[in-house]
């Protein structure tokens, strides 16, 4: 491995712009669980797929409720910033970094109410 390519040799600044890079794929990533549980329940495609996106979320909110209800990126980009900002670790607007689990949190309770509705009418 090259010097210049350890983590190590990094400049403090870079290694932010690496772990909010890495903090917004995995938001995007959560979005498109999110948005394919969702459409599953509006189109009434209970498929293997939405009990997958629920064992995302819920093994999400595992390493939350671990870390004290604050995602381990956040923990780390800390060291490489004194910003004050809800958006200092994620390439995200600041008012959406400072809400995100609670609008999340309030998306989620829907689609699995909307998916219990949807269990319990192909039921009866």
């Amino acid at each position: 491995m090259h010097k210049g390519c350890e983590l190590n040799s990094m400049s403090s600044n870079n290694k932010l712009i690496l772990i909010k890079t890495l903090h917004t794929i995995i938001w995007v990533f959560f979005n498109a669980v999110i948005f394919y549980m969702a459409y599953a329940v509006i189109v009434n495609k209970i498929d293997k797929y939405i009990w997958m996106g629920i064992g995302c979320i819920v093994l999400e909110w595992i390493v939350l409720l671990i870390f004290k209800w604050r995602c381990p990126l956040t923990l780390i980009a800390r060291k490489y910033s004194d910003s004050t900002k809800d958006n200092f670790d994620i390439y995200l607007p600041n008012w959406l970094a400072k809400n995100n689990k609670p609008i999340y949190i309030t998306i989620f309770i829907v689609i699995v109410s909307g998916l219990i509705l949807r269990i319990l009418n192909y039921r009866l």
